[in-house]
């Protein structure tokens, strides 16, 4: 099947319009339109079969997780997602395949109120890049660079589900019946936690999402606020699955460090204590008060456990 022929009948009428998109699918390029008062956000992410995700991955799956991944880009910025593209390459044509992927991509895009606007096919090793755009009011985005000291550090819902997911499936680490069951989609279909990212606009001091781990992630916040952090391990939220894993004899290096957890750490001035607790009961979505922010130092993140420091794994990193 040609190019053309792919973009039409699986990849064009995706998501809903919006009153902005001046020019969708057809055209070298889509034009949108930014409302007055506002600012577009813009992010991408690349997921590449052996790296990403297991060569045989179910297409609705991929679907949903290549869109929330990039989706989790723009909750960490506040934004309210609108519009992406997407290119797709793919090693053979398979009418099945596409056929899963189009459906789980129309029905999540549509879920989040985004349009896809354009993209690209092409054969070669299965692999898929996204390019998300979303609208925020102007100046106020949450950004990396606003932490302060004193400031109270913060994780939503809870981290190293998905590490551990990934862990069962390569044998590494067992759980049964639905623990498993919990672990694993927790590392196929992560919830974007976009309504969260709006609500901290004008409370968080900085925010991130957690894609490589939680220690690593809040690194990057370190780096570009210029502090450091501490962190209590005693503190870290953790599932019931989890909390199984290691009464099996785990530990908790794969909710420190493990990634593709999607979840939003964030900072905030210790007098939003109570503003913050009342969004995570609006809601209905915990946020737990982990460590906070101090001056810089040359460790950008220390964790403790029961007032001893805790021996950090490495984080994540795309070329080691």
């Amino acid at each position: 099947m040609a190019e053309f022929s792919i973009i039409e009948e699986f990849c064009h009428g995706i998501g809903p319009d919006h009153a902005e998109t001046k020019l969708g699918i057809g055209d070298d390029a889509a034009i949108i339109a930014v409302p007055a008062g506002m600012e577009l956000a813009i992010s991408a992410d690349t997921m590449v079969s052996g790296v990403h995700f297991f060569a045989d991955v179910n297409p609705a799956k991929l679907a949903h997780k290549i869109l929330a991944v990039n989706l989790s880009d723009m909750a960490a910025m506040g934004a309210e997602p609108k519009w992406a593209t997407l290119v797709l390459t793919i090693p053979e044509f398979d009418t099945d395949w596409l056929g899963a992927f189009s459906d789980s991509l129309k029905l999540n895009a549509t879920r989040f109120k985004l349009q896809i606007i354009g993209g690209d096919t092409t054969q070669g090793p299965l692999n898929l890049s996204i390019t998300i755009m979303g609208l925020l009011p102007q100046g106020q985005a949450l950004c990396r660079s606003g932490a302060m000291r004193g400031d109270d550090v913060y994780v939503s819902h809870n981290v190293g589900d998905a590490a551990l997911g990934l862990a069962v499936l390569r044998g590494e680490a067992r759980l049964d019946g639905v623990f498993r069951d919990s672990v694993v989609s927790a590392l196929e279909a992560p919830e974007p936690r976009l309504t969260l990212g709006q609500s901290l606009l004008g409370v968080a001091s900085a925010c991130l999402d957690i894609s490589d781990g939680l220690i690593g992630d809040l690194g990057h916040i370190c780096q570009q606020s210029r502090v450091s952090i501490d962190i209590d391990a005693g503190l870290i939220p953790l599932s019931d699955a989890y909390l199984q894993y290691l009464a099996n004899g785990g530990n908790l290096d794969l909710a420190l460090s493990g990634g593709d957890d999607y979840e939003l750490a964030f900072t905030a001035s210790s007098n939003r204590r109570d503003e913050i607790a009342r969004i995570a009961e609006q809601l209905g979505i915990s946020l737990t008060r982990v460590g906070s922010v101090v001056t810089k130092r040359q460790e950008a993140v220390s964790v403790s456990l029961e007032g001893v420091e805790y021996q950090l794994p490495t984080s994540f990193e795309h070329f080691s």
